[in-house]
């Protein structure tokens, strides 16, 4: 008995290959969005009602399958309330895909920048004098700057430095550095709910972790504890860095030759309707 390939090859199988592949993509882009949030739990107990369903229609629990279906109803409202902060953090990490970015030429910052972070986190890691930096990329960080207190000051390692002495206005919080300014000090970032933080980390290190996971900021933190250095960026955290290490980090993220850089047009058209407006 001859298989006839043919039939395997057509269009509508190659449109089902295509269809399961995305379904796959997605799948997986979920598991990564929730993974060591509350969501899994709240996904556990979501399996665990369709079972209850599953056995009251198999045993004929009328009364139980009434209330489950009822729950269920509700379900599709009670899951956007619930979810909020991980359907949010999942439109951003797709957004910051490259499905809707285009190239431009990107202008040198300048090497000012990581010298004056490197030489403020020097010496506060000596001191184990506790700091947050939260430096914008594309993503914007403005409602986190909101929520301290405005700057808009040139950078420069002894500003850093005397913003986080303990014991003044501003050292409680992290300083947000935007367009290669510091935007403001003593501002709020979101704290992380991953379980898979370890428990020795304090909240700089998990605010600096939840901002990683909504934004695509770099952000360093030097441990009051230890003096140690880390960095965070992309949900992803880079523990007690060497100086030479955090040297590279900065200055591979940070300091561009004149080269091409992704950009979401989408944002910039956003961008320019925004400032037209206040024109007005």
């Amino acid at each position: 008995m001859s298989i006839d390939w043919s039939l395997l090859f057509t269009w509508r199988s190659l449109i089902n290959i295509i269809d399961v592949l995305i379904v796959a993509f997605f799948i997986y882009q979920l598991i990564i969005v929730v993974r060591g949030t509350r969501a899994v739990q709240l996904l556990k107990g979501i399996a665990i009602i369709v079972l209850i369903k599953v056995g009251s229609y198999f045993f004929q629990l009328q009364t139980v399958e009434w209330i489950v279906d009822l729950v269920i109803q509700w379900a599709v409202l009670a899951l956007i309330i619930i979810f909020q902060p991980e359907m949010r953090r999942g439109l951003e990490h797709l957004g910051r895909g490259s499905l809707f970015n285009r190239k431009k030429k990107k202008k040198n910052p300048g090497e000012d920048l990581v010298s004056s972070i490197l030489k403020s986190v020097q010496y506060m890691s000596k001191r184990r004098i506790g700091a947050l930096i939260a430096i914008e990329m594309e993503t914007g960080l403005e409602e986190y700057v909101n929520t301290g207190i405005s700057m808009g000051a040139d950078i420069s390692g002894e500003l850093l430095i005397n913003t986080f002495i303990p014991n003044t206005p501003l050292h409680d919080g992290a300083v947000i550095i935007q367009d290669y300014k510091i935007a403001s000090a003593a501002s709020y970032l979101p704290l992380s709910e991953s379980s898979l933080i370890s428990k020795e980390l304090g909240t700089r290190h998990r605010a600096a972790i939840g901002l990683s996971e909504v934004s695509d900021a770099l952000t360093v933190v030097v441990s009051e504890e230890t003096g140690g250095v880390s960095i965070t960026q992309n949900g992803n955290l880079y523990r007690d860095l060497s100086r030479e290490d955090f040297e590279v980090f900065l200055t591979k993220a940070l300091v561009t030759e004149e080269e091409e850089q992704t950009v979401n047009p989408i944002q910039t058209f956003f961008n320019g309707f925004k400032k037209g407006a206040s024109k007005k």
